[in-house]
């Protein structure tokens, strides 16, 4: 799989339609600076001698000792955060799974980690289309285990009247079902319906807070509508 934090055109492309995050901002030289003059601050507020009675020799041998001890601690923070983004951020793809990995990729998923499981079956194009969707925001949320299985792979006999279907899940329980076509609008939903239904699930961390499906209007209203305000022109 390509790395989402490479400098290309492609993810360029992909963060500018939201599929992969911002790229987080580099760390300048102002940056450190600002974190020395904090540092610094911080320890003259302890009672210890002002910086303007100081004399240069002081001045220097402070300025040394601030810069190794921030830029240590600055050191220990970075690595702990790329180290907490990489332990959410560990998925990131769409895995294909049988009825064997489904105990140990479902059920003993681990501690915080919600799980969006499609079953599906190939020549049903709702199917096909979810899992182009799925592709798409499994790149989005990588901290969430996007799955697929071959539904008669996964649960022998399942009917194919059920398919699409995704069970969503928290820390290995079932917390929703999402079964059959009415369950997913049909061939019309977008990519952004989806992600909007699993944000009301808790699956996924979705900035869509509102349904983004079209409101259907009434004509038939509208036109009864219009001509009674024509009415109260008169």
């Amino acid at each position: 799989m390509q790395d989402p934090n490479e400098d290309t055109e492609w993810n360029d492309i992909l963060r500018s339609k939201g599929i992969l995050p911002a790229k987080e901002k580099e760390v300048t030289e102002d940056d450190i600076i600002d974190l020395v003059e904090k540092t610094v601050q911080a320890k003259l507020g302890n009672g210890e001698k002002a910086i303007e009675d100081r004399t240069l020799d002081e001045l220097d041998e402070l300025e040394d000792d601030e810069d190794d001890a921030v830029l240590e601690e600055y050191r220990r923070k970075r690595i702990a955060e790329i180290k907490a983004l990489a332990s959410r951020a560990r998925f990131g793809d769409v895995k294909e799974i049988s009825a064997i990995d489904y105990v140990s990729e479902v059920n003993k998923a681990g501690e915080g980690i919600w799980v969006v499981l499609h079953l599906y079956k190939q020549g049903i194009p709702l199917c096909a289309l979810l899992n182009t969707y799925l592709a798409e925001l499994s790149a989005k949320f990588p901290a969430t285990k996007f799955l697929k299985s071959i539904s008669t792979t996964c649960i022998p006999n399942y009917p194919d009247k059920n398919l699409p279907t995704m069970f969503i899940y928290y820390e290995g329980d079932m917390k929703q079902q999402l079964v059959g076509p009415v369950s997913f609008r049909g061939m019309g939903i977008t990519v952004e319906e989806l992600e909007w239904m699993l944000g009301q699930t808790g699956a996924i961390d979705s900035s869509i807070t509102e349904d983004p499906k079209p409101k259907v209007k009434d004509v038939l209203f509208q036109s009864l509508q219009s001509q009674k305000d024509e009415c109260n022109d008169w």
